[in-house]
């Protein structure tokens, strides 16, 4: 089994900045890609940011320009630094994680238990 713990969750003012982080644990052959959903009350997850393994990214149009996706293989972590916050940006942010647990085995999807992020005008 493999768990993703995330911090950094906290209530900022708008235009204010928050780093979110991600560490991945358990049975870890290879971590693929990992990134960033958020699931704001009343509406679906949504994709925020995406990472692979070889540092190629990928971002929600929202976000893009302001929220910046970096990771540590070496850690197996991923962080998350969001700047120019805004009210929208308020959700729960869910750590996810492909991990492949050993060298015969499938890669598996994995997610954490979610970090608050709330942005006040």
């Amino acid at each position: 089994q493999v768990q993703l713990v995330e911090s950094g969750g906290n209530l900022v003012q708008a235009g204010g900045s928050l780093r979110l982080s991600c560490a991945a644990s358990g049975s870890i052959f290879r971590v693929n890609t990992m990134g960033w959903y958020r699931q704001a009350p009343g509406k679906q997850r949504e994709m925020v940011a995406l990472i692979t393994n070889r540092d190629s990214t990928n971002y929600s149009a929202s976000v893009r320009g302001r929220f910046t996706i970096s990771r540590d293989n070496a850690k197996n972590m991923v962080f998350l630094q969001m700047n120019s916050l805004r009210p929208e940006d308020t959700a729960s942010y869910y750590c996810y994680a492909n991990v492949k647990s050993g060298v015969r085995e499938l890669s598996n999807d994995y997610w954490g238990q979610g970090t608050q992020v709330t942005v006040s005008s």
